[in-house]
C-alpha cells in the first residue's frame, strides 16, 4: 500500500493540476494510483464539469471521488482562503473499492440492510469501510448515517460535507468521471485496508456528570431533578470569568455514549449544540434527540481547548498498539484552521507531531462523519481523521468499471 498527497494554491487550474499531478506521480514513484481523492476550492468551478476527467488522463488512471471545498488540505499544508487543488492518491493491492451515488431524493430508512447492501453494491460480509462525500443542501445526511449504521454494523464512516457553496446547486461531486450537484458519493473500502479514525470534538467539560430525568424529544426539563437553566445558572456563577465569558457564546452539551462506567474521559461524549431555552417551563433545547436517564455534561470551546483535545486524541492513537499508516484523510470544520488559531496549519502540524511524515490530504467541510463509540454521527467544529493501513497482502480490484455512468 502506498499513498501520496500533493496540493497546489495556483489560481490557473492548468497549472494547479500539473503541479499536484506531479507531486503525487513523484511520490508514487510513477506508479498508477487506485484511488484518487480530490478536493478544490470554488475557484476553479469553471473546470469543474472536466475535472474529474483530466486529474484521471494526468494520473493514467484511477478512482476519483471528491467534492468542492472552502479550504483545501494536501500533502499536509492547509490551503484556506485562496485557491486550492488537493490531490490524494493510493495504490492499494488487495483492496476493493465500490463506488457509489446516492441521488438526494434515494429511500433511506425504508430499505432493510439487504436493500442497502444491494443499492451500494457491497456485503457486510466484505466488512466494508466508508469514504462518505454528501452535499449539504440536498442530502439528509444524519438520517443517513443511522441507517447505514443499522446497515453496517461495525463498518467505520468517515467523510465531510462538501462546501464552498453557498447556495443550493453550487457545491460540487465528483465520481468517477463525473461530476454531481445534488446527492452523495462514496467509495466503500474492503479487503486489505483498516480505517482508524481520530475524532477530535475540540470541547473540555465543566461542572459535573448529571443525569437526564426528565426530557422530551430534543428539549431537557430535568437534569438531576433540577431545571436545567437553574443548573446552568448555578454553574456559571461558579466559574472563573474567563469561562463565563466562553460560556456567552461557546457552550455545548456533551452527551455520553457509553454509560458503563462510573468516570467519563474525553471520547466519551457526543458534543451537540445547545438551541435555545423556554423560559416559561425552564427547558433547555438541545441539537440531539435524548433520553431519559443519559448522562450529560455541559462543555465550553475555545482555540486553547480544541487544540489540547486533539494533542490529547492524537496522542492516544500513536500510543495505541496498531500498524503504521500508510495515509490519511483529514474533515475538519470551516470554523477551525486559521479562524480558529490564529495561523495555518495547526492540525496538520499536530498530526505529523504524534503521528509522522504520513500522506494527507483533505479538506475544511460543512459537516464532518466520523464514529464516537461506533456509532456515526455528522459533528461540527471538529477535525475527524480517517488513517489507512494494510492489512494482508493481495491484489486490488474495482467492483464497478471506471467508464460506468450508473448511479447506486
Amino acid at each position: 500500500m502506498k499513498w501520496a498527497s500533493s496540493v497546489s494554491a495556483d489560481p490557473h487550474i492548468d497549472a494547479a493540476l500539473a503541479a499536484a499531478g506531479d507531486g503525487v506521480r513523484d511520490q508514487l514513484g510513477g506508479r498508477v494510483p487506485d484511488l484518487i481523492v480530490v478536493f478544490v476550492s470554488p475557484h476553479h468551478s469553471g473546470a469543474f464539469e472536466e475535472l474529474p476527467q483530466r486529474i484521471i488522463d494526468a494520473l493514467g488512471g484511477g478512482l476519483v471521488i471528491g467534492c468542492s471545498a472552502g479550504g483545501v488540505i494536501g500533502g499536509g499544508t492547509e490551503v484556506e482562503q485562496q485557491p486550492g487543488l488537493s490531490l490524494t492518491a493510493a495504490v492499494l493491492p488487495g483492496v476493493e473499492l465500490t463506488p457509489f451515488h446516492l441521488d438526494a431524493n434515494a429511500p433511506q430508512s425504508t430499505l432493510d440492510p439487504a436493500a442497502w447492501e444491494a443499492t451500494l453494491g457491497v456485503s457486510r460480509a466484505a466488512s466494508p469501510s466508508f469514504l462518505l462525500l454528501p452535499e449539504p443542501f440536498s442530502f439528509e445526511s444524519e438520517g443517513f448515517l443511522r441507517t447505514l449504521d443499522d446497515a453496517f454494523p461495525g463498518s467505520r464512516k468517515i467523510g465531510g460535507l462538501a462546501s464552498g457553496g453557498q447556495q443550493p446547486g453550487v457545491n460540487a461531486l465528483f465520481l468517477r468521471q463525473r461530476t454531481y450537484r445534488t446527492g452523495l458519493v462514496g467509495v466503500a473500502v474492503s479487503g486489505n485496508v483498516e480505517v482508524d479514525t481520530v475524532v477530535a470534538q475540540g470541547c473540555r467539560p465543566i461542572g459535573q456528570p448529571m443525569f437526564v430525568t426528565k426530557c422530551q424529544r430534543n428539549f431537557v426539563w430535568e437534569l438531576d431533578g433540577q431545571p436545567p437553566l437553574r443548573v446552568l445558572q448555578d454553574l456559571y456563577e461558579r466559574l472563573s470569568s474567563a469561562d463565563q465569558e466562553l460560556a456567552r457564546h461557546s457552550l455545548f452539551l456533551g452527551i455520553v455514549m457509553k454509560a458503563d462506567r462510573q468516570e467519563y474521559r474525553h471520547g466519551d461524549f457526543l458534543i451537540r449544540n445547545l438551541m435555545g431555552t423556554d423560559d416559561t417551563r425552564h427547558a433547555l433545547a438541545v441539537g440531539a434527540l435524548l433520553e431519559e436517564n443519559s448522562v450529560v455534561q455541559f462543555h465550553l470551546r475555545d482555540a486553547h481547548t480544541s487544540a489540547e483535545d486533539l494533542e490529547r486524541m492524537l496522542s492516544q492513537y500513536q500510543a495505541a498498539p496498531h500498524g503504521t499508516p500508510a495515509g490519511a484523510l483529514l474533515f475538519s470544520c470551516l470554523g477551525r484552521g486559521r479562524h480558529l488559531y490564529g495561523r495555518p496549519d495547526h492540525d496538520t502540524d499536530l498530526f505529523r507531531k504524534h503521528v509522522g511524515a504520513v500522506p494527507l490530504g483533505g479538506f475544511f467541510c460543512n459537516g464532518e462523519i466520523g464514529p464516537v463509540h461506533e456509532t456515526t454521527f455528522l459533528h461540527g467544529y471538529t477535525s475527524s481523521f480517517g488513517l489507512f493501513r494494510p492489512r494482508r497482502a493481495a491484489r486490488t480490484t474495482l467492483t464497478h468499471p471506471l467508464d460506468s455512468d450508473t448511479d447506486r
